[in-house]
């Protein structure tokens, strides 16, 4: 079986032609948010509505890192190697320290309670930037079904002062996010409120001023079938995104390069191993790989 489709002749030098897809683990309910410890050599991902986050080891396979997990949702690392995570069942965004203590980021933003914080990035400076859809409590199936008290925001933290800022107000359902290779744009997905028929689910651009201002905001590109979720950029600036039939790779245009074809509707996504030329992809019930000639570019 080809776990992969060419639609430009660019993604064929991203692919090897004896490339799997591989299923590293299934019988999770939904997940979500992989992020690799290339120092630790293992993933961690989280399966939200079972209150845990799993690590993954090669050789070793499947174990539990966290239980429970307050049902976290995406994760990250620090420019010190450390956890961060956005958790929905607290509605805040913490950091696992070295000694497995767990910090406070950000939990309330003017005085209100934030959402269910969905997704982190942290830029070179330190800034963390975190996006704060209502998807966690809506319902008591990722989270706990609660009031919403501010608006879906995408927020910038502050590592010198811990001050919380709105640094985008416009999107009905921010979600997935990453910066460019020189920072110089931030993508995030819009997946749209809950429930809404109607909503506008694409991927768009922001460009990146003055550190922590966002202007723009034009659409990048409209994944089809399904969504964008989750997203991570390679070296050669492409744009790899969750999609309802697997992986989609948009070049720094937005053009739609190539894809990878996953039988599970794909939630996130992120590069690993090695060389950091391994796909680990969160997929509905199961975790998923597939070695590529292609090089992922977050940190760390």
């Amino acid at each position: 079986m080809q776990h992969y489709e060419i639609l430009s002749s660019l993604f064929e030098t991203y692919i090897h032609r004896n490339a799997r897809l591989y299923q590293l683990g299934t019988g999770f309910e939904w997940a979500e948010g992989p992020v690799w410890f290339g120092d630790a050599g293992c993933l961690l991902f989280s399966d939200i509505p079972n209150n845990r986050i799993h690590r993954w080891t090669p050789g070793a396979g499947m174990t539990i890192f966290r239980e429970p997990s307050n049902f976290t949702n995406g994760h990250t690392r620090d420019r010190e190697g450390r956890l961060v995570s956005c958790e929905h069942g607290e509605r805040r965004v913490s950091r696992t320290e070295y000694d497995g203590t767990v910090t406070v980021i950000a939990d309330r933003f003017d005085g209100k309670r934030l959402n269910s914080p969905n997704d982190v990035v942290v830029k070179s400076d330190g800034t963390i930037w975190f996006t704060d859809p209502h998807y966690g409590i809506v319902s008591n199936y990722e989270g706990h079904k609660s009031a919403q008290e501010l608006p879906c925001n995408v927020y910038m933290v502050s590592p010198d002062t811990s001050e919380i800022s709105v640094v985008a107000s416009d999107l009905a359902g921010p979600n997935g996010l990453a910066f460019s290779l020189d920072e110089s744009r931030l993508y995030i997905s819009d997946t749209g409120r809950k429930h809404d028929p109607d909503a506008k689910r694409h991927i768009r651009v922001f460009d990146v001023e003055q550190r922590s201002r966002l202007t723009g905001g034009k659409v990048f590109h409209v994944v089809d079938p399904g969504l964008s979720d989750g997203l991570r950029l390679d070296t050669d600036g492409n744009v790899w995104t969750s999609a309802g039939d697997g992986v989609h790779c948009l070049s720094p245009e937005g053009e739609l390069l190539g894809k990878i074809l996953v039988p599970e509707v794909v939630s996130n996504l992120c590069f690993g191993g090695r060389a950091k030329q391994v796909l680990y992809i969160t997929a509905t019930t199961s975790l998923y790989s597939i070695k590529l000639d292609r090089e992922g570019a977050q940190w760390p």
